[in-house]
């Protein structure tokens, strides 16, 4: 089975239409490890600012924020700016997909009444551009363990979300925090996948496309790993890594889908 794996470092070149979807995953945007999370929030905010006048769409995968929970009459503070450039596209005809990934669990109305988001909690399989796409943070397809499927049963069970909700900010949000903090090794090298016929979601994407062949694209976020992987002839399994460790994006241009890294401060392409 043919290869194919590669970053393409991005720049900005004038487009006169919108005719790119985007697709992005595990910002983890609020997390205590990052080293100065002010410019990090900016960093991204200036990607979306480059996207505004050539995007169709924008799908963000998962894990957006690195905690979120949204109460009836308070909203949890920051992402300001992150927020404010969402709007933004959205006012420019943009639309865009939210999935719930495994941090960002308890998102509900407030940025689907404020921004226009349209907020997925699970998968989505959806034709763009003639293409069939199976779209999902991840990490709730294949072969889960026992101990995670039931941390996933009770952060989205509705009773256990109210008497959440009940407990005061203070004491909930730090803690989040912190567990999200331990939850990964995030000073650890770049993640890699060594076989990527061993990865998991490659091999959910396998068993699915034998039952439903018309999947052209396989887009998952979860693992913060870079990967285009062919698993036949026409379907393709992409990992749209992080923007801890990679800056990472994916562009649909009606055709082919191609991963990017964004780089401000450089203008070349590096193939790996």
């Amino acid at each position: 089975m043919k290869k194919r794996n590669w970053i393409l470092d991005f720049y900005d070149t004038p487009m006169s239409s919108r005719k790119y979807t985007y697709f992005i995953s595990d910002l983890h945007l609020g997390a205590t490890y990052l080293d100065h999370p002010h410019d990090y929030e900016k960093r991204v905010v200036e990607w979306l600012k480059s996207i505004k006048d050539d995007a169709k769409e924008l799908y963000m995968l998962g894990d957006i924020l690195d905690y979120w929970f949204e109460y009836k009459t308070v909203v949890p503070r920051g992402y300001v700016r992150f927020f404010g450039a969402l709007a933004s596209l959205a006012d420019a005809g943009v639309k865009i997909y939210w999935f719930i990934g495994n941090h960002d669990i308890w998102l509900f109305d407030y940025l689907r009444d404020e921004i226009g988001v349209t907020v997925i909690d699970g998968y989505l399989v959806k034709e763009v551009e003639g293409k069939k796409f199976f779209l999902s943070h991840g990490d709730g397809v294949g072969k889960l363990k026992p101990s995670f499927r039931l941390m996933r049963s009770i952060f989205r069970n509705r009773t256990c979300q109210k008497l959440y909700s009940a407990i005061h900010p203070r004491w909930t949000i730090p803690f989040a925090l912190r567990w999200s903090c331990s939850s990964r090794n995030f000073s650890a090298e770049i993640p890699v996948v060594k076989d990527p016929d061993e990865e998991s979601l490659v091999r959910f994407a396998r068993e699915y496309a034998a039952v439903h062949s018309d999947i052209d694209y396989f887009v998952f976020g979860h693992r913060h790993v870079l990967l285009d992987y062919n698993i036949s002839n026409h379907c393709h399994v992409i990992i749209l890594g992080d923007w801890i460790h990679h800056f990472s994006f994916a562009r649909f241009n009606g055709e082919s889908m191609e991963i990017y890294r964004y780089v401000q401060e450089f203008n070349k392409i590096v193939h790996i």
